[in-house]
């Protein structure tokens, strides 16, 4: 679903599970994301950065409802500058591709306040989920940090 201006919870996963590639290249990402951003905007409502996968929820400039751009430019700016030699498939050899990433990615357009709540809190509580730390200030890769700074949640 396409909505100009929209709000989107994203689920953007490695190819290779169970790796930690996100995480021991966290400047990078972070990099490729800023490049990007500062091309097409967006207003980053929650993110986090697990080892091998990435949820966020974004909000889209007005008239704009072009998030696949977004995601494509900032996997293949981290792909062309990553060193990490990923197993390609030979399908994915075929076109070209270096095999980090999964293709696709996981979208869902936020319907009302509770559906956001629930998105932006299933990014903060995600490394907990996963058994990564205990409390969601103690995973270092999350906007929780942000959101405990303006008040918007307690830790």
């Amino acid at each position: 679903m396409y909505v100009p201006g929209g709000t989107y919870f994203f689920t953007v996963k490695l190819a290779e599970r169970g790796s930690d590639l996100l995480i021991r290249e966290v400047e990078l990402l972070r990099s490729a994301y800023a490049s990007v951003v500062a091309e097409h905007p967006v207003t980053c409502d929650a993110m986090v950065v697990l080892p091998d996968h990435i949820h966020a929820v974004w909000t889209l400039p007005d008239g704009d409802a072009d998030f696949s751009i977004r995601w494509k430019k900032i996997k293949s700016t981290f792909t062309r500058h990553c060193s990490h030699p990923a197993y390609v498939s030979s399908s994915k050899a075929r076109k070209g591709e270096r095999g980090i990433w999964q293709r696709r990615f996981w979208e869902h357009c936020i319907r009302d306040e509770a559906d956001f709540a629930a998105h932006v809190n299933y990014c903060h509580w995600n490394p907990v989920k996963h058994g990564l730390v205990e409390r969601p200030d103690a995973w270092p890769y999350s906007t929780v940090h942000r959101a405990i700074r303006r008040g918007e949640l307690v830790a």
